[in-house]
This record gives C-alpha cells, structure tokens and sequence, in this order.
C-alpha cells in the first residue's frame, strides 16, 4: 500500500491543528483525518462519528499498528512541510523499545520542540476549502 497524495488544511484551533485528506494506490481517498495535539506530541485522529450514545466510532482506520504508523509518519511529515518545520510527534516508546534494542539503540532520542504553526484560516474556511476540495481529480 501506498499514500499516493497528501493534502494538509492546517486550522489554528486549541488542541486541532488541521484537516488531512489522503489517496491510497491513486485508486482510494480518505477525508477528515485529523491532526492532534496531544499532551506527549501531535498524533493522527482517523474520520469518525458521533454515535448515540455520545461515543465516537471510526469510519475508517488501519487494522495494525505498523500501518497505522506509516499513515501517522506520512501525515506528520507532509503537516511539517506545510507549517514550515519539524514537530514534536507523540512517541510510540512501549512499541519502539524492542525494535531499538533490537538495532543497538538502548533509548528514544528526544522529540524536536514544537514550532507554532503559520497564522491559519478559521475552522470554517478550512471546512469550505476541505469540502470543495474533497473531489479530486487523481492522476
């Protein structure tokens, strides 16, 4: 599997930070992934719905944690493009611990220092932009 196409509507909101929509194999689009930041480092939050009950439930998401990962790198990496330099990302360290030691690292380097992201449209704008945008035409 491969992310063929990236576009990152980042928002200036207290914890969301941008709207992210992704092609698979050019064959296969994925809205409203949502770029979070959380008290140990920005993550990804998949599309989902408010149920009933008040719970949220994901319309879509990666049945692993590897392909979960690579998704999450992907964004991150594109989000950093788009805000103008390197993040602090949540760190995963209970499932990278054995894959270091496993290398000969014995602990995780430090996570880069959050840089503020450029002024951003509001949420509204950036829903209008996200929804017109939602189409694309894929190569």
């Amino acid at each position: 599997m491969e992310i063929t196409e990236v576009k990152v509507f980042p928002i200036q909101e207290e914890k969301l930070r941008a709207f992210v929509s992704i092609v698979i194999d050019r064959c296969f689009m994925v809205n409203d992934i949502k770029v979070i930041q959380g008290r140990d480092g920005l993550f990804i939050s998949m599309p989902s719905r408010r149920k009933k009950n008040g719970d949220f439930k994901d319309i879509a998401h990666p049945l692993n944690n590897e392909t979960r990962r690579m998704i999450e790198e992907r964004i991150l990496t594109e989000y950093e493009g788009t805000v103008g330099g390197p993040v602090q990302r949540r760190v995963h360290r209970a499932e990278n611990e054995a894959a270091l030691a496993a290398v000969g690292v014995s602990e995780l380097p430090q996570a880069a220092a959050m840089t503020p992201p450029p002024a951003a449209q509001t949420l509204d704008e950036v829903q209008e932009q996200h929804l017109s945008d939602s189409f694309w035409t894929v190569r």
